[in-house]
């Protein structure tokens, strides 16, 4: 007699226990708090303060940790130079689509047309130390920049969590580890993948209170800024969501057609990070469990280890939008015209001024003021027009630059072959459930 089996039925979790439904209830929760109670809502912002810290504290050892492991690993320093060489030239061609992109929609649309603005009428002192610090960002130009990366010592790069400088020393540590090779190299290579297991393990617990930092974030939003702070400028805050809606899914979701993978099912897989950042407005928030999904998605370490970081502060597609788009939206608004030649400059100072962009204080407005100054015919003073809405234009300049360097990773794994498409095909299918905050 034959026995008839069936395969038993994959448990699924309870949905309270996922952490995307926990971070949109928190999202949500924060929205009803900021109208309902404005006062305790602004005061939730230690919550995501917290939150930002704990993810902060973990950063830079991840970084090294798996940077230094990738390189030693990988075996063939010739194929991390490669890695490295083609990550840079991505970053340069998508820098430079984005900024076209937000110059090409602003003139399209023109945002600022019909506003009339006097530049003199504008008060000076609402720019505060942006300026400043723009004036000494132009004033120190592109070799302090360089200078910058090295750090004055390695343990200073890390207690300040200088991604960049971090970056730059794992490079030669674990170049170093790698041409030091036999019993030696190959101890203090596995003694630096236990602390990665360890501190992604931690990473993962820290993940678990997400929830509780996108709560204070969007409930101290709401409550300082309140629903309708968009009213004023909400054409170019609409106009940049588009910008960047179109940048993701026409330019990165064709690179990605290209590469074989799909960017929806890219960014559903991503859906809880994305959700993060959105009501954080910091890709900080999510940096090391960004790095772990995408290993899980098949990527190599190596190439995860090098992009992304390297991609925090050299390839920032939505922040390169928001640059030009800001620049034309402010001579709009102020009836300044601009020529072929102003808009050339623009584009060359913002290839050069948006390189410096992460690890700014107040790194949007600095960036974007520096970038004016650099441009005579635009009234500088113009920058006091977008700072009352830089939070909201802030959100999806964080998703957007992480999209973009997530792809990029993507991108450069295919182009290196370190990309495993049959298990990046099963993952995106849902066909493996990956979940970082197991470690």
């Amino acid at each position: 007699m034959a026995t008839i089996t069936t395969a038993a039925p994959v448990a699924r979790k309870p949905l309270y226990s996922s952490l995307f439904v926990q971070v949109l209830v928190a999202l949500m929760l924060g929205i009803v708090l900021g109208v309902a109670s404005p006062d305790f809502a602004i005061s939730l912002k230690i919550l995501s303060d917290a939150f930002l810290k704990l993810i902060t504290m973990i950063v830079a050892p991840i970084v090294f940790c798996v940077v230094v492991h990738g390189i030693a690993g990988a075996g063939d320093l010739k194929k991390v130079g490669r890695v490295g060489v083609k990550a840079l030239v991505y970053f340069e061609v998508m820098t430079t689509v984005a900024l076209v992109v937000g110059l090409l929609l602003a003139y399209l649309f023109g945002p600022g047309h019909g506003m009339n603005i006097d530049a003199s009428s504008l008060d000076p002192k609402a720019l505060g130390t942006f300026a400043d610090r723009a004036k000494n960002l132009k004033g120190e130009g592109i070799g302090s920049f360089l200078l910058n990366i090295i750090p004055t010592t390695s343990f200073d790069a890390l207690s300040r969590n200088d991604v960049l400088q971090v970056l730059f020393f794992a490079i030669i540590f674990g170049v170093s580890l790698a041409l030091v090779g036999g019993e030696k190299g190959e101890k203090v290579a596995s003694f630096i993948d236990a602390v990665a297991t360890v501190l992604f393990r931690a990473m993962g617990l820290i993940v678990r209170t997400a929830p509780l930092g996108v709560l204070g974030a969007v409930a101290y939003t709401v409550g300082k800024y309140g629903v309708g702070s968009l009213k004023q400028l909400i054409s170019l805050v609409a106009l940049f969501y588009v910008s960047v809606s179109i940048f993701v899914l026409a330019v990165l979701g064709g690179v990605m057609a290209f590469c074989g993978l799909n960017i929806l099912k890219f960014l559903s897989y991503l859906r809880e990070e994305l959700t993060i950042v959105l009501a954080t407005a910091s890709s900080d928030a999510v940096l090391p469990q960004v790095m772990r999904k995408l290993e899980r998605l098949g990527v190599k370490d190596s190439v995860v280890g090098l992009v992304i970081p390297t991609g925090y502060s050299f390839n920032l597609d939505a922040f390169s939008i928001y640059l030009t788009l800001a620049v034309v939206f402010i001579a709009q608004a102020t009836n300044t015209p601009l020529s072929f030649g102003d808009l050339l400059l623009v584009l060359g100072v913002s290839l050069i001024t948006s390189k410096g962009a992460h690890g700014v204080p107040g790194s949007a407005i600095v960036i974007l003021a520096a970038t004016l100054n650099a441009v005579p015919s635009i009234p500088a003073i113009g920058l006091v027009l977008v700072l009352s809405v830089d939070w909201f234009i802030g959100m999806a300049r964080a998703v957007g630059n992480m999209i973009g360097n997530c792809v990029a990773t993507v991108v450069v794994a295919a182009w290196e072959g370190d990309l495993d498409y049959a298990k990046a095909e099963q993952v995106l299918d849902g066909a493996e459930v990956v979940d970082v905050t197991t470690g």
